[in-house]
């Protein structure tokens, strides 16, 4: 499918415009599935100022959406309206400062635990066993093996869809499990962590310890999205779906996983559109056993095809 091509007004509109604008371009290759159809604009702002300039300018009626690193992404096969806004180079330093850490949101949540190893800076080793950047991490509230962005965030920095440059603390974010409270519109750019003084060797024992236990019970080297499903309160995902049957379910060429059956997986030749499917016939089977309705991790974008 092939949207209508908005670049040449988006031009007229935006002429001081300094990063990438792309007609209809491909967003499959962005995501770790390897699915899903095209943005109808794909927009990559050179620096913070850049995109505040776009979003300021942008008129109001087109729709905006933003993509990381695609690890916890199904983008719909008829791909994705509006403009479709992935930060970059220009969004990707990291600084010590002291006992903290401030990343730019492209930043993956590893280079970051890493930068705070390197550093002695103890606290932010889970973020070895996230599998994404700093920009979802704050929007999703991420977390692994026990710690959760919330632990050891000060602050974020984003801009809202006004261009306006925020900045908010721990408390503004409003974190609960998987989810923070800032408004939807807010494009995160940056972040500020609280480390504490710690033993480079202890931090990277620590975080070997996260890479050895995802790689032996995680798909990590499949085409995956991550944890599909949020556990429910005091419950977990995949034993509630591990106890329906539905581990190594197919729908078209999408799996459940057989090594975690909280992950999907794409054997090789899977439409986004099986991908959804699968995690449907999940959530139905377990509703109908359990009477618990699996609410998605993953975050699915788009038209269907």
């Amino acid at each position: 499918m092939a949207f209508s091509d908005i670049i040449p007004d988006l031009r007229a509109k935006l002429p001081q415009l300094r990063g990438r604008l792309l007609p209809n371009e491909p967003l499959a290759p962005l995501t770790w599935f390897r699915v899903g159809g095209p943005a109808q604009a794909l927009f990559m702002p050179e620096d913070e100022n850049d995109l505040a300039y776009c979003l300021a300018n942008l008129p109001p009626d087109i729709p905006v959406t933003v993509i990381g690193l695609g690890s916890n992404l199904i983008v719909r096969d008829g791909g994705v309206p509006g403009v479709v806004i992935r930060l970059g180079r220009g969004f990707s330093e990291v600084a010590v400062e002291g006992d903290r850490i401030r990343a730019g949101a492209a930043v993956p949540d590893a280079r970051v635990a890493r930068a705070a190893q390197e550093a002695g800076l103890a606290g932010l080793a889970f973020l070895r066993g996230i599998p994404g950047a700093i920009g979802g991490a704050l929007r999703m509230n991420g977390g692994a093996y026990g710690r959760e962005t919330k632990d050891a965030l000060i602050e974020a920095r984003g801009i809202d869809r006004f261009g306006k440059i925020r900045v908010l603390s721990n408390s503004d974010m409003r974190f609960s499990y998987r989810h923070c409270s800032a408004p939807d519109d807010i494009i995160f750019t940056a972040a500020l962590f609280q480390g504490a003084p710690g033993d480079p060797v202890a931090i990277a024992a620590e975080m070997e310890k996260i890479t050895e236990s995802r790689e032996a019970t995680q798909p990590v080297k499949s085409r995956t999205g991550g944890s599909t499903f949020k556990n429910p309160p005091g419950q977990k995902a995949w034993q509630l779906i591990d106890a329906v049957g539905c581990r190594g379910l197919v729908v078209g060429d999408a799996q459940v996983s057989e090594l975690h059956c909280n992950f999907l997986i794409n054997r090789g030749n899977a439409s986004a559109a099986d991908i959804e499917a699968l995690g449907e016939a999940v959530r139905e089977r377990v509703q109908a056993r359990s009477g618990v309705t699996l609410e998605w991790e993953i975050k699915r974008i788009g038209v269907a095809g």
